[in-house]
Parts: structure tokens; sequence; C-alpha cells
């Protein structure tokens, strides 16, 4: 099967709508999101609404920090401008849009596979996995050979050896990572709605589980409709021009 693996969409209609059709293209048969539907663009009632259409066919869907500040209580760690469209946000859904934010789990176990937006060790403090410290410590805290998580917005791949060896790389868009289960994987896809590593082309991976690979991609898509959409929309200029720096 081919597990279509999308994170951190921030409610850009543009690249979830381009990431998606890829996936398809890929022949991705399921999909799981990993939270942060919301936050930073202009479209949240369209992503959240695309969401939960998987999600009714079979899709996982985790929660994520953005998801949790519209529909419940804002982080205190959260930087004013985040903080400034979380509260435009909410003034832009509906209740049902709000409840399914609300209902999101934090985590899903799906046999050897973990789910979950921001690590394993501590999912609802929203801590990063920004190296091989952290990873290692997400690994130690699951039984699962296979973590997916987003939160970070750069595609990274990180493993651990049964004897206790970690490394990690930055894998290449297209080409086929042989993922087996003699070691444990933690997977960041990057980010689908806001690239932060320089290349402006959305992000996600597909987990190939019959063949035991992982696939990172890139989609272009246009990012200037979407920081348009954010100007319109009174959002801070600077969510616009980031999306065309991948920054």
């Amino acid at each position: 099967m081919k597990l279509a693996l999308v994170t951190d969409l921030h409610a850009n209609r543009e690249a979830v709508q381009a990431v998606l059709d890829h996936a398809a293209a890929q022949g991705a048969e399921r999909y799981a999101f990993l939270g942060d539907y919301v936050g930073y663009g202009a479209d949240p009632g369209w992503v959240i609404d695309t969401v939960r259409e998987y999600v009714a066919n079979g899709a996982i869907a985790v929660g994520g920090n953005h998801d949790s500040g519209v529909a419940d209580v804002i982080s205190p760690s959260m930087r004013p401008e985040a903080r400034q469209v979380v509260e435009w946000t909410r003034s832009q859904l509906d209740d049902a849009q709000i409840g399914f934010l609300k209902r999101l789990p934090l985590s899903v176990t799906e046999g050897d596979m973990l789910f979950v937006h921001a690590n394993a060790f501590a999912p609802a403090e929203w801590e990063y996995i920004q190296g091989r410290i952290e990873a290692v410590r997400s690994l130690h805290a699951t039984t699962c050979h296979y973590t997916f998580c987003g939160h970070m917005h750069e595609p990274k791949l990180f493993h651990l050896s049964g004897t206790g060896k970690a490394g990690d790389f930055i894998p290449s868009p297209g080409v086929p990572i042989p993922i087996p289960p003699l070691r444990q994987w933690l997977i960041v896809p990057g980010s689908a709605g806001q690239p932060r590593d320089g290349n402006p082309a959305a992000c996600y991976a597909i987990f190939d589980t019959t063949e035991q690979t992982l696939t990172f991609q890139r989609v272009p898509y246009d990012h200037e409709m979407t920081g348009d959409k954010i100007r319109a929309a009174g959002l801070p200029e600077r969510l616009a021009e980031r999306l065309a720096q991948g920054h």
C-alpha cells in the first residue's frame, strides 16, 4: 500500500491541492495528515473540509498546535504573528469545522506505525524534533518502528539501530529510500503549506508499506496566488513573502 504523508498544510489551498493531485498520480491509496491544517494561510475552511472528506474515506488525521490554538487555547509560546492568524482563523470557521479540530487526537497508532504532529515523547507540549537528540528521545518513547511527524517544516529522516546507533540525513526528492523494520525510523515529510528549507515547492512523502520504501516529494504550486490571498485577507505581509522564499 502506498501511504501519502501530508503535514503542516497551514490553510494553503493551492499547495494542498497540488500535493493531493500529485499523490494521486503517484498511486497513493491512503492518506495520513499530521496536523496544522490552519494558521498562516487564507483558506482554513477549505483545507479543513478537504481533510474531513479524506478522513471520511479512511484517512488518518492528528491535531497540531495551530489546530489546538484555534479550537481551544492559544499556546503562550506562540509568536504574535501566529497568534494574530489564529484569531483571524477562528472568525472564518463554522461550528462543524471548529468541532473537527477539537476532536482530532494527538496521536494515532496503527500496527507498527505512529502518527503524531510534534513528537512521541510529549505530544501535547509541541517540542520540535530539531536534530538527532530529540529524534532519539522520540524513538525511545515508542515501540513502533515507524514514527511519522510534522511540526518541523523541513524534510528529514532519522533512524535508530537496535544497538542504539543513531543517524539522520536530508533526503533527495523522488528517490525511494529503503526503510526496513530492522531499525526504528522517524520521518518528517516537511510542510505542504509552508516549506522552510529554502525551496518554495510543497513537501510530502509516500511510504510504500509493501516495498518498505519511503519517497520524499516536492511539488511546485502557485505560491503567488496564495500570497495574494494572504494579503487580501489582511494577514501579515511576511507570511506571503516567506512562501516565495521557502523560509
